[in-house]
């Protein structure tokens, strides 16, 4: 009697280091799986973490493949031999896929007796039990793999098994989350690549419009000029397009995935432009409560933008001649040299060379600058473009205004009858007042003449297009062929009744039913 009590005391007391040693172990390895998301080297740490602590040996851990559905062994902690990670399971095939496939646990007394153990990895003991259970993720979820291990004995494999289903639980919430933090990682890759076509798309050779030579050859030098390095110097008035080229330049270079950075050097003062571009430490000034870096920092390894390089004053023109020729420059208030890779595109509307003449430009800067000019043609010098801009530009605004928009013929033709003094930019800001005018969204003629552009127009005799309109176009309309007839005349009646083999009589007859506005020239 006296010794079955010793006996049952034992393995009460043998019962209570297993569970102590099995809840400090689980607490060890939850220490483990919260340290990092680097799931194939936590889930080795976990494995070598339960053969330290004795518990369970030649621990190995098989994940579920998204496409295929077969597993594989993605972790194995053996003493003797290196991870066999080719090494697959289909569900259903040997103790591993039937595990995987009826989300039950498998404790095997002796594994040499087992008849569905394949042996795959050679570093089981066959003399030895084994314990498989599957590794879950959510509480009704299909198993997300298989966790396996050998016990050192087949003292308590109940115990032992229902422990290993413990960290096979806590090893399942971390797959889960390293699955969902992998899956949210590739979205916002495939939304930035998604993101970085949608803007070289935009701001590539697509969004710059125009077919005459003097564009052609703005085209070929952005082209061989995006390959390099080079500062680039973008000549032209304003409302030409010269950020435009500046963004083609950019996304179409090999910093194409670098920051491209812009500043208007116009709207700055001094004092405020060098802490924009050069940044400043904290206490340089008032106000200046922490440590900000400058735009040169910011585009670092990317393309910085200068519009309006003109503007900057002569004692500012030595301290960007330094950056640019040594690539170095000290923040506002510090005392460290900061150095960067920064390519530099400049553009202005001023006469550089007669800056440089009168002293208001840096001799020195000027040619810093004006390595690979590029000039943006003025829209009266590529009327012939005005078609398609016109056509590209009501594009756009039908995109920023929900609807469809159209332009007739007829609008474009007195489009192109205008000097342009605006350029690009006038000519958008015209289309974008006939678009709010149109209730139909049909952009003619007529509503082109009430955004005020009537008052500025060429005389004819300037004009492109007028004579180069087929008045027995089948795709005119009447009032259309009518007012290209009478622009072709110079706005003569009798003369343009010629064109149209009508009668002066007929052709006002048609001019008043047409509701046409007669203009004299």
């Amino acid at each position: 009697m006296i010794e079955l009590t010793r006996t049952a005391q034992t393995n009460m007391d043998d019962r209570d280091s297993l569970i102590e040693a099995e809840l400090n172990t689980l607490y060890q390895v939850s220490q483990v799986l919260s340290r990092s998301l680097q799931l194939r080297e936590t889930l080795d740490e976990v494995l070598k973490l339960l053969d330290s602590c004795g518990l369970l040996s030649c621990g190995m851990v098989c994940l579920r493949e998204e496409g295929s559905g077969e597993l594989i062994v993605c972790a194995l902690h053996d003493k003797c031999s290196q991870p066999k990670e080719s090494v697959r399971y289909l569900p259903g095939e040997g103790i591993i896929g039937v595990i995987m496939e009826s989300g039950d646990s498998i404790v095997v007394e002796n594994l040499s007796n087992e008849t569905r153990f394949l042996d795959r990895l050679g570093v089981y003991n066959t003399e030895l039990p084994f314990i498989g259970v599957p590794i879950r993720i959510g509480e009704l979820g299909q198993p997300a793999g298989v966790l396996a291990a050998q016990p050192p004995s087949r003292n308590q494999l109940p115990e032992q098994a229902r422990f290993l289903v413990m960290v096979a639980n806590l090893i399942g919430q971390t797959v889960r989350l390293s699955r969902k933090v992998e899956n949210e990682r590739h979205e916002i890759e495939a939304e930035r690549d998604k993101l970085r076509r949608e803007v070289k798309a935009e701001h590539g050779f697509d969004s710059i419009v125009g077919h005459t030579s003097v564009m052609r050859r703005v085209f070929t030098q952005v082209r061989q000029v995006a390959k390099w390095n080079t500062t680039v110097l973008i000549r032209g008035e304003s409302g030409t397009g010269k950020e435009l080229i500046a963004n083609a330049i950019h996304y179409n270079s090999p910093r194409a995935n670098g920051s491209f950075i812009k500043l208007n050097c116009a709207s700055l003062p001094d004092t405020l432009l060098e802490s924009d571009l050069f940044g400043h430490e904290k206490g340089a000034f008032t106000g200046a409560v922490s440590q900000r870096k400058g735009r040169f920092e910011r585009a670092d390894g990317g393309t910085l933008f200068l519009d309006e390089i003109g503007e900057i004053s002569a004692a500012f023109q030595a301290k960007l001649l330094r950056v640019l020729q040594e690539g170095e420059f000290e923040r506002l208030g510090g005392l460290r040299s900061l150095k960067v890779d920064v390519r530099v595109i400049a553009a202005t509307n001023r006469n550089l060379e007669e800056e440089v003449e009168k002293g208001h430009f840096r001799e020195d800067l000027y040619y810093r600058l004006n390595v690979m000019p590029i000039r943006m043609p003025a829209l009266r010098e590529r009327i012939e473009d005005i078609p398609d801009l016109a056509r590209f530009l009501v594009t756009k605004i039908a995109g920023h205004q929900g609807r469809p928009l159209n332009i007739m013929d007829s609008a474009i033709r007195l489009l192109m009858r205008h000097s342009w003094p605006g350029n690009v930019r006038e000519l958008e800001n015209c289309l974008e007042r006939a678009a709010i005018l149109s209730e139909d969204g049909e952009i003619d003629r007529d509503i082109i003449s009430i955004t005020g552009l009537d008052e500025k127009l060429q005389p004819v005799e300037s004009a492109l297009s007028p004579q180069q309109v087929d008045l027995h176009d089948p795709d005119m309309d009447e009032r259309e062929r009518v007012i290209a007839a009478l622009e072709q005349a110079g706005w003569v009646q009798a003369k343009a009744a010629r064109l149209l083999g009508m009668t002066p009589r007929q052709i006002a007859y048609r001019i008043q039913t047409l509701d046409i506005q007669v203009r004299q020239l």
